[in-house]
């Protein structure tokens, strides 16, 4: 569960948050629905702590963020998965090993271990033939689930979703929905979308 209390957050003189409070819940999708222009890539990034609100409190089940030490913030962003707009893959890489990074980031996992957590998310959003491709040989859609398997691999506490239905054809985003909404009962995870698709 995520709270926020009275957040705020100003540039200069202009507020751009003026006092938001909400709880998003674990195992449900929470969306945060606005026009263009209206705050809401500024309050998901200050909850990922890319910027340091002008005043409120944001708690990660209970913890506060903006009381954690250095150490403690790092463990929250082990806790973190995210799937950015243009699923921001590494084109150097396979499909596996896009996936396997943050493993490789926050784990002591053997080799196998981690092989075998990657082919189990790739088994779970239905990759399975595109493994060992590069992101320049898969689809717009398949890059979407890579992006996914990727939020999803480390175990996720949290999983945050930028705009992430954006440049697909009308059908897919019902099925990355789907997808999405799986997934979150599945592994009980406190799910955050940023949208302006109702």
């Amino acid at each position: 569960m995520i709270e926020v209390k009275d957040l705020k957050k100003s540039f200069d003189t202009v507020e751009v948050l003026k006092g938001i409070s909400t709880t998003m819940e674990t195992g449900k999708v929470n969306l945060i629905i606005g026009q263009s222009g209206s705050g809401k890539t500024v309050f998901l990034k200050s909850l990922l702590n890319v910027y340091q609100p002008t005043s409120g409190e944001i708690l990660f089940d209970g913890r506060e963020i903006n009381k954690m030490s250095r150490d403690e913030k790092q463990i929250l962003r082990s806790e973190i998965g995210t799937v950015f707009q243009g699923s921001a893959l590494f084109d150097s890489m396979t499909v596996e090993e896009n996936i396997a990074f943050p493993l490789d980031m926050f784990t002591n996992l053997t080799f196998r271990e981690k092989k075998r957590r990657v082919l189990d998310v790739i088994g779970r959003v239905h990759l399975e033939k595109a493994n060992r491709k590069y992101p320049s040989e898969i689809s717009k859609k398949k890059k979407k689930r890579v992006a996914i398997a990727r939020a999803i691999v480390n175990n996720p506490k949290y999983l945050f979703f930028f705009f992430f239905n954006s440049e697909l054809d009308p059908k897919t985003p019902i099925v990355i929905d789907n997808l999405i909404q799986e997934i979150t009962a599945e592994y009980n995870i406190t799910n955050v979308i940023n949208t302006h698709h109702i």
